[in-house]
């Protein structure tokens, strides 16, 4: 490839959820919490669905169309250091391509519905592919820093709270 001439990336379908905001999604798709959702695939893109059904998880490469920009070095959720970008999982990043596991509960057409996810209403999804447990788990892999940080931490940190000022308005209308 020779630089950016000629590089075009179009979603196949989009994601509809509650969630809306990004405290309303966990940190991560594995933990189980996120809400339910539907990918809804572009017209023409359902006969790629077939032989999907029998699979209990799926693999969703996505946009992370709501980031603004990066910085090298960020604050995990978790963690109170500063980390390389590329030793996080943070969505700001020079391309904010996300990589989801989530749980397939069926298929009506060319509509996937999801449990599971960490994806925000409207996120643009790039591709699907199969989980395969006997090359997609590594159980024994080593995490770096991550295995010090506590576990039971938030999934996510209100900047607000540490500059001493109120939440933004979004986050203080849609809270109960």
């Amino acid at each position: 490839m020779n630089g950016d001439a000629g590089f075009t990336v179009r979603p196949i379908g989009f994601l509809r959820t509650a969630q809306r905001l990004h405290h309303e999604a966990p940190r991560q798709s594995g933990l189980g919490r996120g809400g339910t959702g539907e990918i809804v695939l572009r017209q023409g893109l359902q006969n790629c669905l077939a032989d999907l059904a029998g699979f209990s998880h799926l693999w969703v490469v996505s946009w992370c169309h709501l980031a603004r920009g990066f910085r090298s070095r960020v604050v995990p959720p978790r963690d109170t250091q500063p980390r390389g970008l590329f030793a996080t999982r943070a969505p700001q990043r020079p391309n904010p391509i996300g990589l989801s596991c989530v749980r397939l509960l069926r298929i009506d057409k060319r509509v996937l519905h999801v449990a599971d996810h960490d994806l925000l209403d409207g996120t643009p999804v790039l591709d699907l592919k199969p989980y395969l447990p006997y090359c997609d788990s590594v159980p024994d892999a080593a995490i770096g820093y991550v295995a010090a940080l506590p576990q039971a931490a938030g999934d996510h940190r209100e900047w607000w709270s540490a500059k001493g000022v109120p939440a933004p308005r979004i986050y203080r209308e849609r809270r109960p």
